[in-house]
């Protein structure tokens, strides 16, 4: 039975799935409250369920890219689950995530805007082959790697921010049966050594290296 938890945006997007069945799931936004509410609703789906936490034998927790703020807690949530259940744990990335929930039938690129003209991407294939792992890149720079495939669809929750077009713009929604029949035989990491994968300084971060 496998932990599923992604909160890398205002989303706090979690499930337990066994044998490809899913137990119990959760697809909600939550905006600003999300910190407040990930754990209280992680712990519900247990409670639901009437599963235990010991009869969880994998964890997978999304470590980035995506919200700074988001990201630590899901992967503090999942650390502390690891670390106390003795399971194993391993990560992935959101954009990983939302191109294995599409349907390959078109190259996928799967994106989250960051402001200020710069977004996270990646680029892949309908073989699941990464033309462009997963970066910090501007629209325009993305684009560019774009003008030589005719077509593509772009996967995002974020489409009124977008500054670029396709023909196709899908709403992600994650099709967590698949998410964890990809990921369920990565190897594991240990959990101390789990960090999140931001992809781009933190503003602090900017701040200092501009001193």
């Amino acid at each position: 039975m496998i932990l599923y938890i992604d909160t890398s945006s205002s989303y706090l997007y979690a499930a337990i799935v066994e044998k490809d069945k899913i137990r119990k799931e959760i697809k909600k936004e939550y905006g600003h409250e999300l910190s407040k509410v990930a754990l209280p609703e992680i712990v519900s789906m247990f409670e639901h369920t009437n599963i235990a936490p010991h009869d969880i034998t994998k964890i997978i927790v999304v470590n980035g890219p995506g919200s700074f703020t988001g990201i630590r807690i899901g992967i503090t949530i999942a650390k502390v689950y690891a670390w106390s259940l003795k399971v194993p744990i391993t990560t992935m990335t959101s954009l990983e995530a939302m191109a294995t929930s599409s349907k390959k039938d078109l190259v996928r690129v799967p994106i989250i805007d960051a402001r200020r003209g710069y977004c996270y991407a990646a680029i892949f294939d309908n073989d699941d082959k990464m033309l462009l792992e997963p970066t910090y890149i501007t629209y325009e720079k993305l684009k560019e790697k774009l003008k030589n495939i005719s077509k593509y669809k772009i996967i995002s929750n974020d489409q009124e921010k977008l500054q670029i077009s396709a023909n196709v713009i899908e709403t992600y929604n994650p099709d967590f049966v698949k998410i964890i029949d990809k990921f369920k035989d990565k190897k594991e990491i240990n959990a101390h050594a789990i960090n999140p994968e931001y992809l781009k300084l933190t503003e602090a971060e900017e701040s200092r290296k501009k001193c």
